[in-house]
């Protein structure tokens, strides 16, 4: 049986790739976390309390919502968001799943913005029926207010974002964002914020708040896999200041992963506590790759153009290569080794994308390996 078949919906096609080519690559040049730590040097970072939770853990069932002590420490990284307001899912995909599935039902109409997450889409269009509109390439990915009051129908419930934008990079202008929110509140629309990419900006004034804070219907999703560089915890959370949908959240989680691992909460805990230090730690390595990804597009203008990212740790470059980006992608990982996302990858089924782009990853501190690599095959094939 087909997957179409199997789950009524497309395969996942970002997530099948890495599955095919990740664990036979040499070269991830398209990862999109930032640098991982270890356990015992995440373990060094515990203050009494967490290390005595460590000490002691039972391996139980733990409260669906999360602990309440993790979701103490979630809520204060928020401004007006408190820890009932918070459910702690299995990673943020299961965030997402949740999330569609308590706001959306058949009579419904959804918004996407694209490119998005592929579950971002794809759930929604499972539910109800959904529109997309999209970032504007020739402007910078920057997104047309005007274009989303316009998707608008009278069965509009929810509209989707994600800022910092996965593969773009690009964050919202803050005046575009408080227009977003103003019409979603004129409407009544709940707003779906994927902040995963949050708090890992090139420059912190352009830093936008979250859903949760300044919307009474936002709904904003954090994980620590992506800025926090640890995707082995699998912790992820929504916050939701209506309590009734955070109570919807939880009912559904029920039928999926029930609770959440009782050592990856304490982990958590430790690592939201001591957020500061690995923030700043993967910012500073995220900035010298940037560094590099620069000069390596900047010697290669014939071959790629280059719009450097506002936030996060991907960059979504053209491709301008004769062949095009799908052949370059396939040749890249056959003959060297490396391993980009190309823009097939991140197509829409609501409106049309640009097709000649690839991801690439930059928080990881193999980065100069794998640029190397890539700069021994643009050698090879010139020869």
């Amino acid at each position: 049986m087909g997957a179409k078949r199997l789950t009524g919906m497309r395969d996942f096609a970002l997530e099948a790739y890495f599955s095919r080519w990740s664990g036979s690559v040499r070269h991830n040049l398209a990862a999109s976390d930032s640098e991982t730590v270890g356990m015992a040097d995440l373990l060094a970072r515990a203050d009494p309390e967490d290390a005595a939770r460590w000490q002691d853990l039972r391996l139980a069932y733990t409260a669906p919502r999360g602990a309440p002590w993790l979701r103490q420490t979630i809520a204060e990284g928020y401004e007006a968001v408190a820890p009932d307001d918070i459910v702690c899912f299995a990673g943020a995909g299961e965030g997402i799943h949740v999330a569609m599935h308590a706001l959306l039902g058949r009579d419904d109409h959804a918004i996407v913005i694209v490119p998005n997450y592929q579950s971002a889409e794809t759930i929604p269009r499972g539910l109800c029926a959904v529109s997309g509109v999209a970032l504007d390439a020739a402007r910078g990915w920057t997104l047309d207010i005007d274009a989303v009051a316009d998707a608008f129908r009278p069965g509009t419930r929810l509209v989707a974002i994600n800022f910092p934008n996965n593969p773009t990079g690009k964050i919202l202008e803050r005046d575009r964002f408080d227009a977003l929110v103003a019409l979603c509140r004129s409407r009544g629309a709940w707003l779906f914020s994927d902040e995963v990419y949050r708090l890992i900006e090139r420059d912190p004034a352009q830093r936008l708040p979250q859903a949760a804070d300044v919307y009474e219907r936002g709904v904003s999703l954090n994980v620590l896999s992506k800025a926090y560089g640890l995707p082995g915890l699998r912790i992820g959370w929504i916050a939701c200041r209506d309590r009734a949908v955070a109570s919807r959240l939880e009912r559904l989680k029920h039928y999926l992963s029930l609770c959440n691992s009782a050592p990856s909460e304490v982990l958590s805990n430790i690592a939201l506590k001591s957020g500061s230090a690995l923030l700043d730690r993967n910012r500073r390595l995220a900035d010298r790759n940037l560094a590099l990804v620069d000069r390596f597009f900047a010697a290669h203008p014939a071959l790629f153009a280059w719009h450097r990212p506002e936030g996060g740790v991907i960059g979504y470059p053209r491709y301008v290569g004769a062949e095009g980006v799908e052949a370059f992608a396939q040749r890249l990982i056959e003959r060297s080794g490396v391993l980009v996302l190309p823009a097939s990858l991140f197509r829409s089924d609501l409106v049309s994308l640009p097709d000649d782009r690839f991801r690439i990853g930059f928080g990881r501190a193999n980065l100069p390996e794998s640029l190397d690599a890539l700069e021994r095959h643009l050698a090879s094939a010139r020869g």
